[in-house]
């Protein structure tokens, strides 16, 4: 179509002129629901779109959640304001400081915001990083791909699931994580995607068969998956992108 536009500029005009019903709302709100949904948060779809759109919410939200939520939001436009910026620890500590910043934890010695984990953590049976290696592994993680010109799908996936591997935070890896993807898909062209809870399961399968197994094909298949639910979002609200079409094994063979 003629009249099509392109995604980061569309996003950063409706989030400056805050436009109700826009893609930017839509995008918003659904990738603060799935994020925080597949780590536990109750808060239903309404009842983050309420946070959002109108500050308020009932009397059944369990107060973390909300705060969370509330925190995302945060997240999401920072990650806009800042889309051409580098990545680097800093960055990092201060999204997860946005993040969990007023969140309440039961164990206060373990809840270190905006800086990396004091203790061993295990996920999934996968062993992360250890506090005291975390630092040098996320800086190698960071020149890593500094020096790459351009991302692609695949990039993204590498990244993620090594930053996942070291797990650098006592809580909110998923989150920040999946907040980095969305910033590397914008700066790179790359259609934004959430994670569902359908495909929930199979997108911690491919991480930790990517993680412990180097098998890479069901993660990249979960994120292409996940890329034509956005697609179809996009071509509602009539923004332009990349219709080239490659399966996880073509991404795979031209990395290898």
């Amino acid at each position: 179509m003629s009249d099509t536009r392109e995604l980061l500029p569309v996003l950063l005009s409706e989030k400056s002129r805050k436009i109700k019903g826009s893609i930017y709302n839509r995008i918003q709100v659904d990738f603060t629901y799935y994020s925080n949904r597949i780590e536990g948060s109750r808060l239903t779809h309404n009842q983050t779109r309420y946070i959002y759109e109108m500050h308020t919410i009932d009397g059944t939200a369990p107060v973390n959640d909300v705060f969370e939520v509330a925190n995302h939001f945060k997240c999401f436009d920072y990650i806009l304001d800042t889309v051409s910026e580098p990545i680097t620890e800093d960055y990092i500590k201060q999204l997860h400081h946005m993040l969990k910043n007023g969140v309440m934890e039961d164990d206060t010695d373990y809840a270190v915001i905006g800086d990396y984990k004091k203790y061993p953590s295990e996920v999934g049976e996968i062993l992360t990083a250890l506090p005291e290696e975390v630092a040098g592994l996320v800086q190698n993680l960071l020149r890593k791909f500094a020096n790459k010109p351009s991302l692609d799908l695949y990039d993204v996936a590498e990244f993620h699931a090594t930053f996942e591997k070291i797990h650098p935070f006592y809580d909110g890896n998923g989150r920040i994580g999946r907040l980095l993807m969305l910033k590397q898909c914008l700066a790179n062209i790359i259609v934004p995607f959430f994670i569902n809870e359908d495909v929930k399961h199979f997108y911690y399968v491919g991480l930790k068969e990517w993680q412990s197994d180097e098998k890479k094909e069901r993660l990249i298949d979960v994120f292409l998956s996940m890329q034509d639910d956005m697609k179809a979002i996009l071509d509602y609200f009539r923004i332009c992108y990349d219709k080239t079409e490659l399966t996880a094994r073509e991404l795979i063979n031209k990395h290898i």
